[in-house]
């Protein structure tokens, strides 16, 4: 598709509700190749929009030929007035996500739409190598106001043939640091790592196993754990169902003797490790068993030839000794020069308390 197409798409467009989401399917995950992000595949807009129904209405719009879209933005608005619309899932579970889209044509024509719209945007975790990014400022500009601050970013491993030994990678005393979480572990039973591609017949006990072990840390203390989430943990229960019937779930466990210490939930896809939830058992906490399993879990990745480890969430101390490399990420809001788009931007100051965004603030009427 050509730049000069946008203004011709605009009539070529729908917005999808929550039942009408499997008619997507196949193209979603189409435009989603081009990302090798599992966030922005097909199973896990559906399950946010099954496990989030009740707090959000979806508002999935799709611009293109009705049989084959070329851009899709995965948005809701929350049940309350004058709410912005968000990318879906993302307040909640705090991973990047992008509009999806065949080419930068392609992902003009999509923000063109929401523009004519008049549709208020707040874009939380938004990659800044998305075309998306400098289409919704000059199509939300012309009209409005644009706001932009930093949102952090996603670490990642380049991974190549040295990663087969990743502790080689760390510093002397990290190395130190490991072999003798090992040999702490070892003195209370046998160490085993597991990376498991369960059946769907296979998950719920897995699960439960993986939620226990997450909810004896200081997660379970703080409430934080999914164990106390009833939304997020029918979210992972209803991923991670779709996940292992398409083959690409990881369910990875460090056990010490017979008890699990350690879990993550990853998923591989894309030629990339994803990383979605990690947790550890505190009653091991002298044995680091969450560093443990992550060592065997980046050394499966590069056994497996995978191209990258990513981290997801933000950068944190203990990812920081394996890797300084990020993926960028704003925190994006667009508001129409109109009431709905004033009303939407004052809920929203409202919302952050105040807090200033910094980056860039343009407007132009």
């Amino acid at each position: 598709m050509s730049e000069s197409r946008p203004a011709r798409e605009f009539h070529e467009h729908r917005i999808f509700e929550r039942e009408d989401f499997d008619q997507l399917a196949a193209a979603w995950n189409r435009l989603a190749r081009k990302s090798g992000s599992p966030i922005e595949q097909y199973i896990w807009a559906k399950a946010c929009a099954e496990a989030l129904g009740d707090r959000y209405k979806p508002y999935v719009l799709a611009v293109g030929p009705p049989e084959r879209p070329v851009a899709i933005a995965p948005l809701a608005r929350r049940r309350r007035p004058l709410a912005p619309l968000e990318l879906l899932g993302v307040h909640e579970l705090r991973e990047p996500m992008d509009f999806l889209y065949a080419n930068a044509s392609a992902a003009v024509s999509l923000v063109q739409v929401l523009a004519k719209l008049r549709a208020p945007l707040s874009l939380k975790r938004f990659p800044v190598h998305s075309f998306g990014l400098g289409a919704v400022g000059n199509a939300y500009r012309k009209r409005g106001l644009v706001l932009s601050r930093d949102a952090g970013g996603c670490p990642y491993i380049r991974l190549d043939e040295h990663h087969t030994e990743p502790e080689q990678g760390l510093s002397a005393r990290r190395r130190s640091d490991l072999r003798r979480a090992r040999r702490r572990a070892e003195k209370l039973g046998s160490v085993s790592c597991e990376v498991l591609s369960p059946a769907p017949t296979e998950l719920d006990p897995l699960l439960d196993e993986a939620f226990r072990v997450e909810a004896a840390s200081w997660k379970g203390r703080a409430g934080t754990a999914l164990v106390h989430d009833s939304t997020r943990q029918t979210f992972f229960r209803r991923y991670a169902a779709a996940a292992s019937s398409k083959g690409i779930l990881r369910l990875c466990l460090l056990r010490i003797g017979d008890r699990a210490a350690a879990m993550q939930i990853a998923v591989e896809t894309g030629g990339r490790f994803w990383l979605l939830k990690v947790g550890y058992d505190e009653r091991f906490a002298r044995c680091s068993p969450g560093s443990l399993l992550l060592l065997e879990t980046i050394r499966h990745a590069a056994a497996r030839g995978l191209h990258s480890y990513e981290f997801l969430g933000n950068a944190e101390s203990w990812t920081r000794p394996w890797t300084r490399d990020v993926r960028r990420c704003v925190h994006l809001e667009a508001y129409p020069l109109e009431p709905r788009g004033v009303g939407g931007l004052a809920a929203g100051a409202a919302a952050v308390g105040g807090r200033r965004l910094k980056d860039a603030v343009r407007s132009r009427r």
